[in-house]
């Protein structure tokens, strides 16, 4: 497994502790412990506490791009593994530099994450959901997505 991908999988997995735990948990201890359980010595951890920060820091936009384009399903009811794999990829798809992580490497990330850990059918999920974002951001000129 790539590394970039082996820390998408711990991040998903440390999300999805502290959203199991009500966000009540240490997300920084939750991460560090299961960087070194699953990712020890792995090449780029500073990656992993990236993407930990960045979706922390817009949580809230986040889970409102979600909500826009995932209308019919209310954020509450998307399990936890697909929720965590679609903040990730929204993350990464609106938030990160383009540079560092292409859109569409962005949104097939997310898709594998989810496969991985919640099976082929959330896969075609994710991707309708950061298709439909993907689509908003070309839409609007700016690259951006309306929050």
């Amino acid at each position: 497994m790539a590394t970039r991908q082996l820390i998408r999988s711990v991040v998903l997995q440390s999300l999805y502790e502290w959203d199991f735990y009500d966000r009540r948990e240490d997300l920084v201890k939750i991460l560090d412990r299961n960087l070194k359980e699953f990712a020890d010595g792995v090449d780029e951890p500073d990656f992993a506490w990236r993407l930990i920060n960045g979706i922390v820091t817009h949580l809230n936009e986040i889970d409102n791009i979600i909500r826009k384009a995932a209308s019919e399903w209310p954020l509450e009811q998307i399990s936890l593994v697909d929720r965590n794999a679609l903040r990730i990829g929204v993350y990464e798809l609106v938030f990160e530099d383009k540079k560092e992580v292409p859109e569409k490497v962005a949104i097939n990330e997310a898709i594998e994450i989810a496969k991985n850990f919640a099976g082929p059918n959330a896969g075609k999920f994710i991707n309708g959901v950061l298709g439909s974002v993907y689509r908003s951001m070309e839409e609007n000129k700016k690259g951006e997505v309306k929050k």
